[in-house]
């Protein structure tokens, strides 16, 4: 039997956003769970991801809730013509 390969066709910062659009009630430590990478690790692309004008973050009592921007492009020039919310649409 041969070992999978370490590498996966989406990028961790995809696959955060997949959760939060799945589960948007999930703690950064839950997303970290699901994800398989630490809760810091998660911070550092959510940071990345509200940066970019990918997630907006809401304050409710003692927590956030993160909404996800879906008109905003895809970063690299060979999706830019492409959405989020196109991407989430396709993987859904």
């Amino acid at each position: 039997m041969t070992t999978p390969a370490p590498w996966t066709f989406l990028t961790n910062h995809t696959h955060v956003l997949l959760c939060l659009q799945q589960h948007p009630g999930d703690t950064l430590r839950e997303v970290a769970l699901r994800v398989g990478i630490t809760e810091r690790a998660v911070q550092r692309i959510v940071r990345d991801l509200e940066d970019a004008g990918v997630l907006t973050r809401e304050r409710q009592g003692r927590r956030n809730t993160y909404r996800i921007q879906p008109s905003t492009p895809l970063r690299h020039p060979l999706e830019a013509h492409h959405t989020v919310g196109e991407l989430l649409d396709l993987l859904r």
